[in-house]
């Protein structure tokens, strides 16, 4: 084969950094709606869980969009805080280009090696 389990992992975790993205901006775009709850994706987590499964269980790990109950909520019943979403919003974003620059390093080792 050519990708090992470690390269889809990396694309796995870019669909879970997208899908984490949106659910930041959604968190942004609703800061001002009466009781919208704040939302996030934690990919990491299952992620980390189906390495050990291989490609098969990477591949086919579930990514989620949950409400994060623990998050403090206002008196208008709305739970965004907008300093964390832009926050996190940035650390997303960081990691997303980070894990794009690791796949693209993969890639091109593998173009060399194909010549």
């Amino acid at each position: 084969m050519l990708f090992d389990a470690t390269h889809f992992a990396l694309e796995r975790a870019l669909q879970g950094s997208s899908m984490r993205h949106a659910a930041l901006s959604e968190n942004i775009a609703n800061v001002n709606t009466v009781g919208y709850r704040r939302k996030d994706v934690d990919f990491h987590s299952a992620l980390q869980a189906a390495m050990p499964g291989g490609k098969s269980a990477i591949g086919s790990v579930p990514f989620a969009t949950n409400v994060d109950d623990a998050a403090p909520v206002r008196a208008d019943g709305n739970s965004v805080d907008m300093d964390t979403e832009n926050a996190a919003l940035a650390q997303n974003a960081l990691e997303y280009e980070a894990l794009t620059q690791v796949l693209r390093a993969r890639d091109e080792i593998i173009r060399t090696a194909l010549g």
